[in-house]
């Protein structure tokens, strides 16, 4: 981009939106507008964050922003995302990508047909001691994997007069906590242990046959709205992976698992030694050994190289989810920019989310162990 500043817009006035103007700032580049569900509902975001706020996408286009931040519910990313590709606009896509994997792969196709920088909020990939895991991983310092498992919970819908837009499959999407947390962990668990899922057996429950049918905003709380409406995606799943090199994995996902609010937790147990990461806790890391164990803090000691490039502030002052985020927008403007630093999640992850996806629905369908493509 030559020095210059970026400018960027965003898709979307909610509450994944506000993070990403957030991080949009952090980076250090200008926010030029925002279009919401309506264009009184885009200048109302506008004035609180600064920027236009466009009637319509057609007058985001024309603006021509450098990158389109697409925090839209889910069944819109697609149709939002290729207008933005196809105008030659760098585009960053909240997760899930799309709602299909046929859909994802579309988006794919398209970006890299377009030549421009693609990319998905896999965030927790930026917390420093995950880099620093992955680090001691790749260094042998575990040994070989011989299992992998965890889980990510949330509490959000625990009570059944909670809902959202993503309880709506029309929405959300067929998968609403696999895709939506559970997609998470899987992204960041093959980045963190180098093993890949080549299959799954999984189980899926709903916890309320109904709940309220309005929208409302994720992580609301109850509705006192009336009308209800049939749930038909998944509460809960519980999958068990096997992976190329025969490791064997298993994770819990859980929107209502009450005290729970973003638990997202895994542990690597080697040959050589274990490792535990706790997303609620990420200034530090559990390390296991036969002869003792030990809690690594975040900046303590002989660093890699991925913490230190990533550690924002000194040992002891605290970092977390803002600041993962921070870092992964940065990344994103540093490869438009012409850099390439490592470990950027783009739609090529995006795609295999989808189709982790795809395989633990049929796979709990019909009760057999699915294979994952690709």
């Amino acid at each position: 981009m030559s020095g210059r500043t970026i400018r960027a817009a965003i898709i979307g006035a909610g509450m994944i939106g506000d993070v990403h103007r957030r991080a949009i700032r952090d980076a250090g580049a200008q926010l030029v507008g925002v279009l919401g569900s309506s264009p009184a509902r885009s200048a109302e975001a506008a004035d609180a964050w600064g920027g236009r706020g466009y009637a319509e996408l057609a007058e985001l286009l024309a603006d021509a922003p450098d990158v389109v931040h697409v925090c839209t519910p889910n069944a819109t990313h697609l149709e939002y995302a290729l207008a933005v590709i196809e105008a030659g606009i760098h585009v960053v896509v909240e997760k899930p990508l799309a709602t299909s994997t046929a859909d994802a792969r579309r988006l794919a196709d398209a970006a890299r047909v377009a030549g421009v920088v693609a990319t998905v909020p896999f965030v927790y990939r930026f917390h420093p001691l995950v880099r620093e895991l992955r680090a001691r991983r790749i260094a042998g310092e575990f040994g070989d994997l011989t299992l992998v498992h965890g889980s990510y919970l949330q509490d959000w819908l625990v009570s059944p007069d909670a809902s959202s837009w993503r309880v709506d499959a029309g929405l959300g999407g067929a998968s609403r906590a696999f895709a939506d947390i559970g997609s998470h962990w899987c992204d960041l668990v093959e980045f963190v242990s180098g093993e890949r899922f080549t299959s799954v057996s999984a189980v899926t429950s709903i916890a309320y046959e109904t709940r309220p049918a309005a929208s409302a905003p994720s992580f609301g709380g109850a509705s006192s709205q009336a009308t209800r409406a049939r749930v038909t995606t998944e509460d809960t799943a519980v999958a068990t992976f096997r992976t190329a090199n025969g490791v064997v994995a298993n994770t819990v996902i859980s929107q209502v698992a009450a005290g729970r609010k973003n638990r997202l937790w895994f542990e690597l147990d080697g040959s050589a030694g274990s490792a535990v990461f706790d997303q609620e806790n990420p200034e530090s890391v559990w390390l296991g050994g036969e002869d003792g164990s030990t809690v690594l803090n975040r900046g303590e000691g002989r660093v890699s190289h991925d913490q230190a490039r990533l550690n924002r502030a000194p040992a002891g002052h605290p970092m977390g989810y803002l600041d993962a985020f921070a870092a992964f927008v940065a990344d994103t403007y540093a490869v438009i920019g012409g850099a390439a630093p490592e470990g950027l999640p783009t739609f090529a992850d995006g795609v295999r989310s989808a189709i982790i996806v795809d395989a633990v629905l049929t796979s709990a369908a019909d009760s057999t162990w699915k294979e994952i493509d690709a």
